[in-house]
Protein backbone atom coordinates (compact mmCIF):
# COMPACT_ATOMS: atom_id res chain seq x y z
CA UNK A 1 0.00 0.00 0.00
CA UNK A 2 1.50 3.34 -1.02
CA UNK A 3 0.86 6.79 0.41
CA UNK A 4 -1.20 7.79 -2.62
CA UNK A 5 -3.65 5.00 -1.72
CA UNK A 6 -4.23 6.42 1.77
CA UNK A 7 -7.22 8.72 1.79
CA UNK A 8 -8.56 11.08 4.45
CA UNK A 9 -10.57 8.31 6.14
CA UNK A 10 -7.60 5.91 6.24
CA UNK A 11 -5.55 8.68 7.82
CA UNK A 12 -8.21 9.25 10.47
CA UNK A 13 -8.33 5.50 11.14
CA UNK A 14 -4.57 5.36 11.54
CA UNK A 15 -4.54 8.40 13.83
CA UNK A 16 -7.23 6.89 16.06
CA UNK A 17 -5.58 3.44 16.14
CA UNK A 18 -2.21 4.95 17.06
CA UNK A 19 -3.84 6.61 20.06
CA UNK A 20 -5.79 3.51 21.16
CA UNK A 21 -5.26 0.20 19.37
CA UNK A 22 -7.87 -1.43 21.64
CA UNK A 23 -10.72 0.75 20.40
CA UNK A 24 -13.71 -1.25 19.16
CA UNK A 25 -14.57 -1.27 15.47
CA UNK A 26 -17.95 0.29 16.30
CA UNK A 27 -16.36 3.20 18.19
CA UNK A 28 -13.66 3.64 15.55
CA UNK A 29 -16.24 3.64 12.75
CA UNK A 30 -18.26 6.28 14.56
CA UNK A 31 -15.22 8.52 15.08
CA UNK A 32 -14.27 8.44 11.39
CA UNK A 33 -17.79 8.57 9.95
CA UNK A 34 -18.13 5.03 8.56
CA UNK A 35 -20.24 2.02 9.35
CA UNK A 36 -18.52 -0.93 11.04
CA UNK A 37 -18.13 -3.20 7.99
CA UNK A 38 -16.28 -0.78 5.69
CA UNK A 39 -14.20 0.36 8.67
CA UNK A 40 -13.12 -3.22 9.43
CA UNK A 41 -12.45 -3.82 5.73
CA UNK A 42 -10.14 -0.80 5.54
CA UNK A 43 -8.21 -1.89 8.63
CA UNK A 44 -7.85 -5.43 7.27
CA UNK A 45 -6.56 -4.03 3.95
CA UNK A 46 -3.96 -1.91 5.75
CA UNK A 47 -2.88 -4.89 7.88
CA UNK A 48 -2.58 -7.20 4.86
CA UNK A 49 -0.54 -4.60 2.96
CA UNK A 50 1.89 -4.34 5.89
CA UNK A 51 1.09 -0.68 6.57
CA UNK A 52 -0.20 -1.72 10.00
CA UNK A 53 2.58 -3.89 11.41
CA UNK A 54 0.97 -4.90 14.69
CA UNK A 55 -0.85 -3.82 17.80
CA UNK A 56 1.24 -3.04 20.87
CA UNK A 57 0.74 -3.01 24.58
CA UNK A 58 2.61 -0.27 26.42
CA UNK A 59 3.84 -1.04 29.92
CA UNK A 60 5.08 1.31 32.63
CA UNK A 61 8.75 0.36 33.13
CA UNK A 62 9.02 1.97 36.58
CA UNK A 63 6.07 -0.03 37.91
CA UNK A 64 7.87 -3.16 36.70
CA UNK A 65 11.07 -2.20 38.52
CA UNK A 66 12.91 -1.13 35.36
CA UNK A 67 14.17 2.19 36.63
CA UNK A 68 17.32 2.79 34.59
CA UNK A 69 17.30 3.56 30.88
CA UNK A 70 20.50 4.20 28.97
CA UNK A 71 21.51 5.15 25.47
CA UNK A 72 24.66 3.31 24.41
CA UNK A 73 26.67 4.34 21.39
CA UNK A 74 28.77 1.52 19.96
CA UNK A 75 31.69 1.81 17.56
CA UNK A 76 32.74 -1.30 15.68
CA UNK A 77 36.34 -2.28 14.96
CA UNK A 78 35.63 -3.16 11.29
CA UNK A 79 32.89 -1.99 8.97
CA UNK A 80 32.11 -5.23 7.18
CA UNK A 81 28.72 -6.80 6.52
CA UNK A 82 29.61 -9.97 8.43
CA UNK A 83 30.81 -7.98 11.48
CA UNK A 84 27.60 -5.95 11.52
CA UNK A 85 25.44 -9.07 11.01
CA UNK A 86 27.20 -10.80 13.92
CA UNK A 87 26.67 -7.78 16.19
CA UNK A 88 22.99 -7.47 15.24
CA UNK A 89 22.38 -11.19 15.83
CA UNK A 90 24.01 -10.95 19.26
CA UNK A 91 22.08 -7.91 20.47
CA UNK A 92 18.79 -9.44 19.26
CA UNK A 93 19.20 -12.09 21.97
CA UNK A 94 18.95 -9.58 24.83
CA UNK A 95 15.53 -8.22 25.85
CA UNK A 96 17.19 -5.41 27.82
CA UNK A 97 17.94 -3.83 24.43
CA UNK A 98 14.64 -2.27 23.46
CA UNK A 99 15.95 -0.40 20.43
CA UNK A 100 18.95 -0.74 18.15
CA UNK A 101 19.71 1.74 15.39
CA UNK A 102 22.49 1.70 12.82
CA UNK A 103 23.43 5.37 12.68
CA UNK A 104 25.54 7.85 10.76
CA UNK A 105 26.82 11.33 11.53
CA UNK A 106 28.41 10.28 14.82
CA UNK A 107 31.63 8.53 15.70
CA UNK A 108 29.45 5.55 16.67
CA UNK A 109 28.01 2.92 14.35
CA UNK A 110 25.08 1.83 16.53
CA UNK A 111 22.86 3.42 19.11
CA UNK A 112 21.12 1.16 21.60
CA UNK A 113 18.38 1.94 24.07
CA UNK A 114 18.70 -0.32 27.09
CA UNK A 115 16.44 -0.68 30.12
CA UNK A 116 17.41 -2.43 33.37
CA UNK A 117 16.54 -2.32 37.05
CA UNK A 118 19.44 -0.25 38.38
CA UNK A 119 23.04 0.85 37.90
CA UNK A 120 24.43 -2.44 39.19
CA UNK A 121 22.39 -4.34 36.58
CA UNK A 122 23.56 -1.92 33.93
CA UNK A 123 27.21 -2.40 34.87
CA UNK A 124 26.78 -6.18 34.72
CA UNK A 125 25.01 -5.97 31.35
CA UNK A 126 27.63 -3.62 29.90
CA UNK A 127 30.64 -5.58 31.10
CA UNK A 128 29.33 -9.11 30.58
CA UNK A 129 27.26 -8.68 27.43
CA UNK A 130 27.99 -5.58 25.34
CA UNK A 131 31.77 -5.37 25.70
CA UNK A 132 32.11 -9.12 25.05
CA UNK A 133 30.51 -9.01 21.60
CA UNK A 134 33.17 -9.55 18.94
CA UNK A 135 33.79 -6.37 17.02
CA UNK A 136 32.77 -3.86 19.68
CA UNK A 137 35.64 -1.38 19.82
CA UNK A 138 34.23 1.53 21.80
CA UNK A 139 31.22 2.14 24.04
CA UNK A 140 29.75 5.42 25.33
CA UNK A 141 26.79 5.47 27.70
CA UNK A 142 24.31 8.23 28.47
CA UNK A 143 21.57 7.87 31.04
CA UNK A 144 18.01 9.06 30.57
CA UNK A 145 16.95 11.27 33.45
CA UNK A 146 13.32 11.75 32.35
CA UNK A 147 11.20 10.73 29.39
CA UNK A 148 9.86 14.04 28.12
CA UNK A 149 8.14 12.62 25.04
CA UNK A 150 7.93 8.93 24.34
CA UNK A 151 5.63 7.76 21.56
CA UNK A 152 5.51 5.19 18.81
CA UNK A 153 2.86 7.19 16.94
CA UNK A 154 4.01 8.39 13.53
CA UNK A 155 3.13 11.85 12.20
CA UNK A 156 0.55 11.51 9.42
CA UNK A 157 0.00 15.19 8.66
CA UNK A 158 1.93 14.89 5.36
CA UNK A 159 -0.69 12.48 3.96
CA UNK A 160 -3.67 13.74 1.97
Amino acid sequence: MSTENIDRIDRKLLDELQQDARITIAELAERVGLSATPCARRIKRMEESGLIEGHYLRLDPEKLGLKLMAIIQISMDRHTPDRFAHFEAEIARHPEIIECLLITGQSADYQLKVIVTDMSSYQDFLLNVITRIDGVADVHSSFIMRRVRDTRALPLNHLS
